[in-house]
């Protein structure tokens, strides 16, 4: 078994070469094309009208008897989490960069997601066929913008139009596919004489890359005699899951060619579940860190890597199994929730389809149908050995909408369906504004937020007036305070009363809020400090300017007085809330506007007003690349100042500029 993603920066081919896996698998009968909106795995409606993928989706497949889950992400960078939810539960990925665009912004970026969970990945270079097509300069690339080791096992034979096929450096043979059956068929020839110094010259660049990692193959080398090709594939899986190298495949999916040597090389070349060490988990109970064994007849744990709600099965929960087996009609705990939870159905997933099985083992992918309070990042376990495996971190949503339903009528479907994209989506939130009651929702970004709202108008029918989008500011202090703080109330005829001195200073970009403690527990009991610590986490979720949460502020706590006939919990929650917006006061706030990341492609002619433009919006361009169809550019700009810039920069090229935005720091506003 394999559990694999596929990963890539946006059009690098991903919907298409996984549409071309389950046609070769047998999964599907026909070939489904992105263009024409008819490919499986792109099965929401929206995914089809844009073109793109938006959820990572799931399905199985047999290759020559072996089993493949594949989960097929997403590679726009607003769509990040579904990218980050996948590698934490993937063993092996399949790296897709395009034999033009090369190593592409987001591509480098998933790479380092991917570096983050562990996750061994091989290479298939796509899009051979294009114009500009150079599969020299994606290793060269791979090498120096990743600090990859790329190991390619074929080469491909001619480029662009003259594409035709590839030299297997195992067989050392040609491979060309057949045309009139949709590549399904493929013949070897001989390599012919005008290509055999190439083929020999890369065969032994393979040996001399793999004899690094084996004395034996060294040994063969220094000999002069043959290496097997069985001690060379071990040598690469073996130095693949270690993640010292990655094998490179190459082809062009959309012509078909290419794709079934990825497969071999996908169960040749990953790991299985069984082949990964064992994984670190924090035990609830015993509040220590244990290593649980990837095993079936081990105890039950799993991860709710994604939530999907299916207007007849209600919510579908995405479960990787990691130890134990579970069967449907039994009950689980979930851990993080602390609550037992029903497994009435376990499905496996084919994008949107789905056939029901009986049990589910360690190492596999599936849907459970009937657990009601899970969320993304949730462990199911046992209650006998309850672990917590590690949680994902998701980054802060930066832009905002205000939204409101058209009639009354309208405003509980609005809420209950704003409740259940939230629960699918970890990344998107929703609040509302206790003093106008206005409900704003926060994404990732413009196509994120478009999504979003789409979905709600047009796939939940929620009549709603959506206003314009907004940035989500943040607040932050410049001067470190000392206050005191008395708090003195009666309260249903019982005095309250709470006396509390502390610090609030600056802490540096990007260390979030935190709370310390001088107070000895003699002093000030454990339950005190732990109440005035939530008053003042409380309080920084909204600033005294206006009213946007605070970030990067450090409290400490120096002195408290308490007296056991007047002091109560309430006291000092309320002591802690009313100190800590006084002291802000006096702290020098400033508003913080979320500063992004700025990609952006565009033919060599538009450079310079590219430039000029961006740097009118208060961006700062940090570098510049020449790629052979196109120049990147490298910049960070104010959040606030890019709203339109899609129209600006299609104006500015003609309509050949794209560019990409993601989240970077919070700085403080220049008005």
């Amino acid at each position: 078994m394999r559990n694999i993603g596929i990963m890539a920066h946006i059009d690098a081919g991903k919907t298409t070469t996984t549409e071309r896996i389950l046609y070769y698998t047998g999964k599907s009968h026909k070939i489904g094309e992105v263009d024409d909106g008819s490919a499986t795995m792109d099965w929401m409606e929206q995914e089809q009208d844009r073109g793109i993928t938006i959820v990572s989706a799931a399905t199985t497949c047999y290759w020559q008897k072996d089993q493949i889950n594949i989960i097929d992400t997403p590679g726009h960078v607003d769509f990040t989490a579904e990218v980050e939810r996948s590698l934490r539960v993937l063993d092996g990925a399949v790296a897709i960069f395009c034999a033009v665009g090369a190593v592409e912004p987001q591509s480098e970026t998933v790479w380092h997601q991917a570096d983050k969970y562990e996750v061994p990945r091989i290479v298939y270079i796509n899009k051979m066929d294009r114009t500009g097509a150079d599969f020299y300069n994606v290793l060269e690339e791979i090498e120096s913008k990743l600090g990859a080791t790329p190991v390619p096992l074929f080469l491909p034979i001619g480029a662009e139009n003259g594409y035709e096929g590839n030299i297997d450096l195992f067989k050392m043979e040609e491979i060309r596919w057949d045309m009139d059956n949709n590549g399904e068929t493929f013949a070897y020839s001989p390599i012919s004489d005008d290509r055999q110094a190439l083929a020999e010259e890369w065969r032994d660049k393979l040996v001399d890359s793999l004899s690094a990692f084996s004395d034996e193959i060294t040994e063969l080398y220094l000999e002069g005699d043959e290496i097997p090709n069985d001690l060379l594939k071990k040598v690469i899986r073996k130095e693949t899951i270690e993640r010292n190298i990655v094998p490179v495949f190459v082809g062009s999916s959309l012509k078909n060619k290419g794709v079934q040597p990825l497969l071999d090389g996908i169960m040749e070349f990953l790991p299985s579940p069984g082949d990964l060490p064992s994984i670190k988990c924090h035990h609830a109970k015993k509040e220590e860190e244990v290593e649980l064994e990837r095993d079936k007849s081990g105890p039950l744990a799993g991860l709710v890597f994604k939530i999907q709600q299916d207007r007849e099965m209600g919510s579908l929960c995405f479960v990787r199994l990691y130890s134990g087996s579970l069967k449907s009609g039994s009950a689980v705990m979930n851990i993080s929730k602390k609550k037992r939870e029903r497994v009435n159905r376990i499905l496996r997933m084919h994008s949107n389809h789905h056939e029901q099985i009986n049990t589910l083992e360690a190492g596999d992918i599936a849907v459970i149908v009937g657990m009601k309070m899970a969320q993304t990042g949730d462990t199911i376990g046992s209650e006998g050995f309850p672990v917590l495996l590690e949680s994902m971190d998701f980054p802060e949503p930066v832009i905002s909408v205000a939204i409101e339903p058209k009639t009354i009528s309208d405003q509980d479907k609005m809420k209950s369906s704003l409740e259940i994209l939230q629960r699918e989506d970890p990344t998107f939130s929703v609040t509302e504004n206790d003093e106008t009651g206005q409900i704003v929702i926060s994404g990732m970004g413009e196509l994120h937020l478009d999504v979003l709202t789409t979905r709600l108008l047009k796939e939940y029918k929620v009549e709603a007036n959506i206003g314009n989008p907004q940035v989500s500011y943040r607040e932050a202090i410049t001067a470190v305070v000392e206050h005191k703080e008395v708090f003195e109330k009666t309260l249903a005829g019982k005095e309250n009363k709470a006396v509390i001195k502390f610090k609030i200073e600056p802490d540096k970009r990007g260390a979030g809020n935190s709370f310390h403690s001088e107070v000895p527990k003699n002093k000030l009991p454990l339950p005190i400090q732990e109440a005035v610590e939530r008053g003042m986490l409380n309080a920084m979720q909204s600033g005294t300017l206006m009213g946007y949460a605070m970030i990067d502020i450090k409290a400490t706590l120096l002195d408290g007085e308490f007296d056991e006939a007047a002091s109560t919990e309430l006291a000092f929650e309320a002591a802690a809330s009313l100190g800590f917006d006084n002291a802000c006061r006096n702290a020098s706030p400033v508003l913080m506007e979320p500063v992004m990341h700025v990609d952006i492609m565009c033919p060599s002619d538009y450079v310079g007003d590219v430039i000029s433009s961006l740097t009118q919006r208060g961006g700062l361009v940090s570098s510049m690349e020449s790629k052979p169809s196109f120049e990147l550019v490298k910049a960070q700009a104010p959040l606030a100042k890019l709203f339109g810039y899609s129209t600006a920069l299609r104006s500015q090229t003609q309509g050949r500029g794209t560019f990409s935005i993601e989240f970077s720091h919070f700085a403080e506003k220049i008005n």
